[in-house]
């Protein structure tokens, strides 16, 4: 009989390597687990972190000394699975490996440009990412899609894409011209490249014969895009490839140095398994982790951990999930299932990959408190580490830390002795409080009421809590959750002290923290199980007959991720799998990847996901199947069942020793002061111990503060603390108090962009729901301006002129439930897609029903008419000509829509000569129930106001907000008097047909006051660049944002010390009648410019927006707007291919278009050489060139074609732009004509269009020398570096997507 071998137990770790601090999990097969916890860096101890704690970790599990320096025995090692910063580090310190870039012809600058936008709207010193490549190589090879509806040509090859779509092979890879790139790149010491050519996705030959010769040559790393991620859009693909093979190396470096610290090096395939955590929430076999999947590693983890420690499928109820570190805070949600992304953007790179969906907010330990425009304002600048908070004695400033350290809720005693220049010393009490008794005077010398430093730290905390609270309502209330069902799971250093203050502002009942909530990402790393996905592009409908077919993809990918996943160790019997079908409507952009469910009707599951996430089904139109997704798990050890509500429910409640606690002073602002507070250690408390606030409990790594109002109950794994949702701080009329004003302006803030979520999801039209063209606001009783979250630059203070114009026309005519509808010229309109609906907002107080706000929703429709179809076309001389024309109208009365007249309205442009109505008036009817849906959501949020302050109070500071706006630009304008004495700001600046735009500023130094006087512009012309008045007022509005340069209230407080003057019947202006399609693109960028120019602010940027339009023989169209040159400043260069001033519309990714349109896109690029010459030079212009494959009308509108955009102080200007018409001749040549700036052409197959748009003016004289940046110029500068979310989720994407509308 054979005798069992006793082997010795082993033990698990898991390792998550953070920034600082690097955790480490133990878990032993025979007994308890237990964490380690060291220094990220301490070369004077040791070289690397993970192999030093686990040599700790062993020395205790073994009972043996481990020397460091000697090998490490694995033998007694499972597993060792890990989460690292490596990559994210490498990425945002873009300290990655050298490495090319192989592209398509035509395409070499398409990184760089990307999506054409910028990254802040308001920042005239644009800073785009830096691509990852040092050097881009064409490459000589042409595909299509083709799109056309007949095809007649012959002679072309035509196969069929991975995807179903049909190719077009229009030049097969030159492999001899490939093979020389490669020696070239060989040559100049490259060893890692990224290949990504068009339409890779499905047409992946290509590419592999690429990568086939580049590893027969001998390069090292070798990143393909189409094998990393095929999906569609060319960029985020070809960033995410770039990004692979920049990463990677190093990644590779790294795992080969770590494994050199043990015996063996996990060589053994049989030894300790070692796994990597990627971001998608999966582990990663030590050869099969990449750079591209390493990014969210530490993060990733902790969502793992709270989602399989804190979600409790017993009680049901969803987690929100919030990690305070130092620099900033994740979010992110589980209800059952990880909730993944696939394109994301982090450090200015975009990336194609699924990852968990965690949203990083600018609110950290380390945050800055700043006194600003009379406000408190929290970050988003960060102390980080070093020098760290004031408290760390290496004289950092004052900090959310600070905060919480001078009012009591952190225990000096309780922190190691690790601060100060030497590291050996307490954290600094007295230098926190010293900085806040010096803020606090700064503080009240400019506020009514005194305050003492403790009033003033707690504020801070409460516009920190406020921060965090925002995309925490946005990740659950966006997809149609209510943020209250949620329970907060907190984790992380600094989360301990918010948690239960941020529940209390979202109505959140309870907080969970786990007793490994300090470590649980790595806990979380220590649950995950390995994990592979995989993909394949589709173009299928979604039918019964065709699911089949579909399913039988899946199984081919099921074979696939079970090799990939045995490769790395996993049994085959171990593999689970979990198909996913990415399912848009036909006709949109909006893709929602869809779990098989149970019942397997994929339909039924979108439709109900839609319904929740976006309010409304299109059961008339079919879905199509982008892709078909499946993941393959390596299912590991179960964890334990989570039951945490049925042990509380059954808990029998434990009396508290009284000699495990001790006391000490907090201050709270629930009790007005400092109370008499306990401290606990958690680990001396036993389950069923009852805690009640105010109280701290202290864990070996973090703080928990339970409020006055709060009751914590121990449990046996986790605290549970009910929230209580007491009484808030009271409020009076009369005096304007800081914190609260603050707390407002994001309260009124927070519900403008609730409006535009609302409008976004409830919206059907493309130009809505993807590109997000619309803007939503609140507006005071008499129509001015109180919140208009910043989506689109030309409506910025432009909106209120049409509330106000409804408010006055229907005066004492309204009621509850009325909505109204307007978007002529002389109603505050801008152009007429740009359709505004209005609602007034009653209040029933002491039983009337007064009428106290009004809300309203502008958003673009892309077809209301117009001749030939189009609301913008070049040639149009009468209003009449730009379609649909809406001077008010009751969209609702008496609660009934009024289908039949907005249906004339939309039919009536119809009646004139070569227009014709609106084509889809239904999308036109969803549109504007999406903004009355926007405005409804609008009236509750105010409505939630009055109800937890109050009509008074609400009002009050509604228009203490609209002042402090009013006392910043009067600021602004005092201190530019200050400077420049009483000179007078003059500037002129031409269209291109001669007319001129003039300005003279006149500033009281005195009182702020400004006249804006626009005496000496051109006469109103007869075509479409003129602009209503509207268009001024958002041109102004907007230039003084940038200019003050700092974060501020954008109301009617802005343009209330301005005197605004523009004479009648100029370009703006204008008499009634005349078009003015073209003044809402053209003429606000050219005002802009006027008024830069004036101030002296910079260098004129290309002027103009480029609307580029073209319209099939079927009645289909496609718009866009395109980059240029942005204009140099004092202390910046121009940036190149990018929007700028009125619009930052992304640009539809080149496959995309070329799948939808019978278009080739041959070429986009930087047109070198035409940003002005100077000491700052202009940034350059682009060059988009098109090839047709059918018949149909093109059309352009551009400026700048004939005046040049201008230097400042003796800079160079930028190079005009140009359009050129291109036809084809019987030999395949091409004619090349020049057209006009702005003009239409019939185009037939084969012809081509070139746009160059123009460049950006320069800064200063060639000649003259780089000057340091000078703190008194006009632009004010932030001291500290800005920002750099490392995780940008769901809610990120969203407001991206926000600052990216035209």
């Amino acid at each position: 009989m054979p005798v069992a071998v006793k082997t010795d137990p082993k033990v698990k770790i898991a390792i998550d390597r953070g920034g600082t601090f690097t955790d480490c999990v133990a878990i032993p097969e025979d007994g308890p687990s237990f964490l380690i916890k060291l220094l990220s860096v301490d070369p004077g101890n040791y070289k690397d972190a993970p192999t030093e704690g686990i040599r700790r970790i062993m020395e205790r599990f073994t009972r043996k000394s481990i020397p460091r320096g000697s090998l490490i025995d694995t033998s007694r090692i499972s597993h060792v699975l890990m989460g690292t910063t490596v990559a994210t580090n490498a990425l945002l310190e873009r300290k990655g490996r050298k490495c090319a870039l192989l592209v398509t012809k035509g395409f070499r600058d398409l990184l760089q440009i990307g999506d054409q936008t910028r990254p802040h709207l308001f920042d005239l010193h644009i800073k785009k990412a830096e691509v990852l490549y040092e050097k881009v190589l064409e490459v000589e090879e042409r595909v299509t899609i083709e799109s056309r509806d007949e095809i007649s040509e012959e002679g072309d090859t035509y196969v069929t894409g991975l995807s179903g779509d049909k190719i077009r092979i229009i030049q097969e890879l030159d492999v001899p011209h490939v093979k020389g790139l490669l020696t070239q790149l060989l040559e100049e010491g490259f060893k890692s490249v990224a290949v990504c050519l068009m339409h890779s996705f499905t047409f992946q030959k290509h590419e592999l014969q690429i990568e086939a010769l580049a590893k027969e040559m001998g390069f090292t790393q070798i990143s393909v895009s189409s094998q990393l991620q095929p999906m569609i859009k060319m960029v985020p693909r070809g960033t995410s490839a770039t990004a692979d093979a920049y990463l990677t190396p190093g990644i590779q470096q790294y795992i080969s140095s770590f494994a050199s610290g043990f015996k063996g090096g996990f060589s053994d395939p049989n030894g300790t398994m070692v796994a990597f955590m990627q971001s998608d929430g999966t582990l990663a076999g030590i050869n099969s982790f990449s750079g591209l999947k390493a990014i969210l590693s530490g993060p990733a983890g902790g969502v793992v951990g709270y989602a399989q420690t804190c979600y409790d499928a017993e009680d049901g109820s969803p987690v929100v999930g919030f990690d305070m570190g130092g620099t900033s805070t994740d979010v992110s949600r589980y209800g059952g299932q990880l909730e993944h992304v696939f394109e994301t953007r982090t450090a200015g790179i975009t990336i194609q990959s699924p990852q968990l969906d965690i949203n990083t907010v600018a609110a950290g330990g380390g945050s800055i408190l700043f006194w600003r425009n009379g406000m408190f304002v929290v970050g988003p600048e960060s102390a980080s580490a070093h020098p760290g908070p004031a408290c760390y004695r290496k004289g950092g400033p004052l900090t959310v830390t600070d905060a919480n350290l001078f009012l009591g809720r952190l225990h000096v005693a309780s922190f190691p002795s690790i601060f100060g220049p030497n590291e050996n010393e307490p954290l600094d009490y007295e230098a926190s409080r010293k900085l806040f008794v010096e803020l606090t005077e700064r503080i009240n010398q400019e506020v009514e009421v005194p305050k003492t430093p403790e009033e003033v730290a707690a504020g801070f905390l409460k516009v920190a809590n406020e921060n965090m609270a925002r995309p925490i309502r946005a990740l659950t209330e966006a997809r149609g959750y209510r943020t209250s069902a949620h329970h907060l799971s907190c984790f992380g250093g600094a989360g301990g002290q918010h948690a239960c203050a941020i529940a209390s502002n979202l109505g959140i009942h309870s907080v969970l923290v786990h007793k490994y909530s300090s470590v649980l990402s790595a806990y979380g790393i220590a649950l995950a199980n390995i994990g592979i996905d995989v993909s394949e592009p589709s173009v299928e409908r979604l039918t019964r007959q065709s699911l089949p077919g579909i399913l039988q993809r899946a199984e081919g990918l099921k074979t696939k991720a079970t090799e990939r996943l045995t490769a790395q160790g996993v049994k085959q019997g171990k593999v689970t799998h979990e198909i996913y079908l990415n399912l848009r409507y036909e006709g949109t952009d909006t893709a929602l990847m869809i779990r098989e469910p149970e019942d397997g009707d994929f339909e039924a599951a979108f439709t109900a996901r839609h319904q929740r996430e976006f309010s409304f089904v299109s059961k008339e139109k079919s879905l199509i199947v982008d892709d078909v997704r499946v993941t393959g798990v390596g299912k590991g050890e179960k964890a334990d069942p989570v039951a945490w509500s049925s042990e509380l429910a059954m808990l029998r409640a434990s009396p508290i020793d009284p000699t495990t606690s001790r006391e000490t002073e907090v201050y709270f602002e629930e009790v007005s002061g400092y109370a008499t507070t306990k401290i606990f250690t958690l680990g001396d408390l036993l389950p069923g111990t009852v805690v009640h606030g105010p109280a701290v409990i202290l864990d070996e790594t973090q703080t928990i503060v339970v409020f006055p109002a709060n009751v914590a109950t121990i449990l046996k794994d986790l605290v549970y603390i009910d929230v209580g949702l007491g009484p808030k701080a009271q409020l009076t009329v009369g005096v304007v108090e800081p914190i609260a004003l603050s707390i407002f302006g994001n309260r009124f803030m927070a519900i403008a962009e609730q409006m535009g979520r609302v409008l976004q999801k409830c919206a059907v039209s493309l130009q809505i729901k993807e590109r997000l063209d619309f803007s939503c606001a609140i507006f005071s009783a008499n129509g001015s301006l109180v919140a208009n979250a910043p989506h689109v630059p030309v409506h910025l203070g432009s909106m209120q002129y049409a509330v106000r114009g409804q408010a006055e026309l229907h005066k004492g005519e309204l009621k509850p439930g009325d909505v109204l509808v307007s978007n002529h010229p002389k109603m505050g309109g801008t152009h007429l897609p740009d359709i505004t609906v209005i609602c007034p907002v009653f209040h029933e107080e002491d039983g009337q029903n007064n009428l106290v706000f009004f809300v309203a929703a502008r958003a673009h429709h892309n077809d209301i008419g117009g001749l030939y179809g189009n609301s913008m076309p070049p040639e149009s001389e009468e209003i009449w000509q730009e379609g649909a024309l809406i001077y008010s109208a009751f969209l609702v009365r008496d609660g009934v829509f009024n289908h039949e007249e907005i249906t004339r309205y939309l039919t009536e442009p119809g009646k004139y000569p070569d227009c014709k109505p609106a084509a889809r008036i239904q999308d036109n009817i969803s549109d504007l129930k999406a903004q009355v849906a926007a405005c409804t959501v609008g009236t509750q949020q105010i409505q939630m106001l009055f109800d937890e302050y109050g009509q008074d109070i609400t009002l009050f500071y509604m228009e203490a907000i609209r002042s402090n706006a009013e006392q910043v630009v009067r600021t602004f304008f005092k201190e530019l008097a200050a400077k420049r004495g009483t000179e007078r700001l003059t500037a002129v600046d031409h269209m291109d047909d001669g007319s001129p735009i003039a300005l003279t500023v006149t500033i009281d130094g005195e009182t702020g006051d400004a006249t804006f006087d626009f005496e000496g512009t051109g006469t109103s012309v007869h075509g479409n660049i003129n602009a209503p008045k509207a268009v001024a007022n958002a041109a102004i509005t907007y230039c003084i944002r940038c200019m003050i340069g700092t974060d501020m209230p954008l109301n009617a407080g802005v343009l209330a010390p301005i005197d605004l003057r523009i004479p009648y019947n100029t370009l703006l202006n204008p008499s009634p009648g005349v078009a003015v399609s073209s003044g809402n693109t053209e003429v606000s960028q050219r005002t802009t410019d006027v008024i830069f120019k004036a101030f002296e602010a910079t260098a004129a940027s290309q002027g103009c927006m480029n609307v580029l339009t073209f319209v099939r023989k079927n009645g289909h169209g496609y718009g866009e707007t395109v980059c240029g040159g942005s204009g140099a400043g004092p202390t910046w260069h121009g940036a190149s291919g990018v929007h700028i001033n009125m619009t930052n519309t992304r640009i539809t990714d080149a496959e995309i278009l070329e799948k939808a349109q019978p278009v080739i896109l041959r070429k986009f690029q930087l047109r070198e050489g035409s940003g002005g010459v100077g000491r700052n030079p202009g940034g350059n212009g682009v060059i988009r060139e098109f090839e047709f494959s059918e018949a149909m009308r093109v059309a352009i509108i551009g400026e700048r074609r004939v005046t040049q955009p201008y230097g400042m102080k003796g800079g160079g200007p930028g190079q005009r732009g140009a359009f050129f018409f291109c036809k084809k001749q019987e030999d395949g040549s091409h004619e090349i004509v020049k057209t006009k700036p702005s003009c239409s052409v019939m185009v037939k197959p084969g012809d081509r269009v070139i746009l160059h748009t123009p460049g950006g003016g320069a800064w200063g004289s060639p000649n003259e020398e780089p000057q340091v940046h000078n703190a008194q110029d006009i632009l004010r500068y932030n001291e500290f570096s800005s920002f750099i979310p490392r995780a940008n989720g769901s809610w990120a994407a969203y407001t991206s997507a926000q600052n990216a509308s035209n």
